[in-house]
């Protein structure tokens, strides 16, 4: 999957690349705090459960804008 940025007009692959690195690093630090709510859930830390929750919860949500931002402008550069 792929997302357009076009500032002025112009593109690259390495641009695409790094992009695409910054949007696979932000999932990867949403499932690690997902992972760390979880686990200590199970092991009965309810307030660091609840505080790693709420990190993955907006870093997702952040992840979800960016996205949309993203796809949005992918389609009118290409209009």
């Amino acid at each position: 999957m792929y997302f357009w940025f076009s500032w002025n007009g112009s593109f690259s692959l390495s641009d695409e690349i790094i992009i695409n690195q910054k949007f696979i690093i932000m999932l990867r630090w949403t499932l690690t705090f997902l992972i760390i709510a979880v686990i200590a859930a199970i092991l009965g830390f309810g307030g660091i459960a609840a505080g790693a929750a709420s990190i993955a919860k907006i870093v997702f949500f952040v992840f979800l804008v960016l996205l949309v931002i993203s796809l949005i402008r992918g389609a009118a550069s290409r209009s």
